[in-house]
């Protein structure tokens, strides 16, 4: 199969339209004519990345967030990201990112957070209908959905805890009351904490949130903070099913490497 044919399955699953205006998911690097001898999934494309996709004969990085975020005036050394541009090419890997258009599609991100941590009910927070060919596709930044049964407000982080193995999970004052009803905005999400507010929502989970957007909140809404890597880490797997269900027998690999760059002392 050629690597167009992947790219175009992950495309219906997660059409470019739906992703944000500031976004660059797509295409990054390399030649989508070529026939796929294996694919590699990851979060994020570092130098370390590439190695082992060349070591594994994968001429395809599948990634949650885009290598080129920005145009780039000169290919050469000078930062990582020139570095890995030179390092696909001369591997002849191609580079595709799925980024907030993942996040914003039916059954993307926040619907596979929602998933492990054994919510029911799901559905966007704040529907919105994209145009996509002759297609209009339900999106949406955020998702609600329900425990199935209330549970207090410790248990609940403890299963957030658990369900994402975070090390240190930061949290508001725990709510005085249960918690059943719950949005989630993987990655850098604190954006849709009002409209979770709005929602009537007992608790609201991300992966970041600035500082100053905690206050004020206390017994409003459970705030739980996993980390930027850590809410998005299951991404890969919505890749995984993507890929073996349009091509059955192509290698696919998950990246062994770790490329959060945030260690906990």
């Amino acid at each position: 199969m050629k690597i167009k044919e992947i790219i175009a399955a992950l495309e219906r699953f997660a059409p470019l339209p739906l992703q944000e205006s500031y976004d660059n998911a797509g295409l990054q690097c390399g030649l989508t004519e070529a026939e796929a001898s294996g694919a590699l999934l990851c979060l994020d494309v570092t130098e370390d990345v590439l190695a082992e996709a060349a070591d594994l004969g994968c001429n395809l990085v599948v990634s949650h967030h885009p290598l080129l975020f920005h145009p780039l005036r000169q290919v050469c050394d000078a930062d990582l990201v020139q570095r890995c541009i030179r390092m696909a090419l001369q591997n002849d890997i191609c580079i595709y990112s799925a980024h907030t258009n993942l996040d914003n599609a039916l059954d993307g991100v926040n619907y596979r957070i929602a998933e492990k941590l054994g919510l029911i009910d799901v559905d966007f927070l704040k529907a919105r209908n994209v145009e996509v060919g002759t297609r209009t596709l339900r999106a949406g930044s955020a998702v609600v959905g329900y425990l199935p049964q209330a549970e207090d407000s410790l248990a609940f982080l403890q299963r957030v805890k658990q369900a994402f193995g975070v090390e240190a999970l930061q949290h508001n004052a725990l709510l005085e009351r249960p918690v059943q009803s719950v949005v989630i905005c993987g990655g850098a999400g604190d954006f849709m904490l009002d409209d979770a507010i709005s929602a009537d929502a007992d608790a609201f989970i991300t992966g970041e949130m600035h500082y100053h957007t905690w206050f004020g909140h206390e017994q409003q809404i459970q705030i739980a903070v996993l980390g930027h890597y850590e809410s998005e880490q299951y991404t890969r797997e919505i890749f995984r099913k993507i890929i073996e269900e349009a091509a059955p027998q192509l290698p696919l690999y998950d990246t062994d490497v770790c490329t959060n760059p945030i260690h906990i002392l």
